[in-house]
C-alpha cells in the first residue's frame, strides 16, 4: 500500500514540475523562441524618379593674354568745360587679376568762364586747346564673374580698378600726369569685350594766376579684342 501511494505522490509531483518549468520559461524567457514569419512586402510598382537634364553650353575663352580696343567719352577739363574724347588701349594680362594697360586719349578744351565773360582776348589758341595724354597702367580684376541677361544667357564680366601715370600736352606743355579709375569689363563673345570707365586724370596747371592741381574726369564706353 505504502508504494502505491509513494508512486502516485512521485507522479503528481512530476506533473507539477513539468508545467511549473515550462510556465518558468514563459515567465523569464528562458530557452528558444519561435522566430516569427516575415512580413509580406506590399506589391506594387517601384517609382524610379525622372530629371530633366539641361544642355549646358560651357563658354569657350579665348586663353590670348594681349588686348587690344578704342573708346569714345566725354573728358571734362577744369575750368575749359566738356568735350568728346576718343583714343586706343592696349592690355596685357599678366595673370587672372593683374593686368598692364597702355592708353593714349585725345580732347579738346572750350571757353573758360573768364574768356566768356571778359570778351577779351583768348588765353590759348585752337591749336593749344587740344589736348592729347599717355597713360602707362596697373590694373586689378577685383570682382570677376558672370552676368545674366534673360534666363539662357550668362556671360563672362570683371570689376577692375586700375591706376598708372603719363604725360598730358595741354596749352603748350607736357604735364606730368596721375591717373587712377575703374571700370567694368563685359565679354561679349570669346574674345570681343565691352568696357566702361571711368577716370580721373590729375596734372598741374597755372593759366588763371595760381598754380593748382586740375581734376579731368573722363567716362568712356569701349570695344576691345583678345589676340
Amino acid at each position: 500500500m505504502e508504494s502505491r501511494f509513494r508512486i502516485l505522490f512521485l507522479s503528481t509531483l512530476l506533473a507539477f514540475g513539468l508545467s511549473g518549468c515550462a510556465a518558468t520559461k514563459n515567465l523569464f524567457g528562458f530557452g528558444e523562441e519561435e522566430t516569427p514569419p516575415p512580413a509580406e512586402i506590399p506589391a506594387g510598382q517601384v517609382i524610379e524618379p525622372e530629371v530633366e537634364r539641361r544642355e549646358i553650353r560651357e563658354p569657350d575663352i579665348d586663353s590670348e593674354d594681349f588686348e587690344i580696343g578704342a573708346f569714345i567719352g566725354v573728358l571734362s577739363i577744369e575750368d575749359f568745360g566738356s568735350n568728346v574724347v576718343y583714343g586706343a588701349r592696349i592690355a596685357y594680362h599678366v595673370t587672372e587679376g593683374f593686368f598692364v594697360e597702355g592708353s593714349v586719349g585725345q580732347s579738346e578744351g572750350g571757353l573758360t568762364s573768364f574768356e566768356i565773360l571778359s570778351g577779351g582776348a583768348p588765353l590759348l589758341s585752337d591749336s593749344e586747346r587740344k589736348l592729347t595724354y599717355y597713360n602707362v597702367n596697373v590694373g586689378y580684376n577685383i570682382l570677376p564673374g558672370e552676368s545674366f541677361i534673360g534666363e539662357g544667357r550668362a556671360y563672362n564680366s570683371a570689376l577692375y580698378i586700375s591706376a598708372g601715370l603719363g604725360s598730358t600736352r595741354f596749352a603748350g606743355d607736357d604735364r606730368f600726369t596721375v591717373n587712377f579709375g575703374a571700370g567694368y569689363r563685359f565679354l561679349l563673345t570669346d574674345s570681343i569685350a565691352m568696357h566702361v570707365d571711368f577716370r580721373d586724370h590729375l596734372f598741374d596747371i597755372d593759366l588763371l594766376g595760381e598754380e593748382k592741381t586740375a581734376h579731368n574726369l573722363e567716362g568712356s564706353l569701349g570695344v576691345t579684342v583678345f589676340f
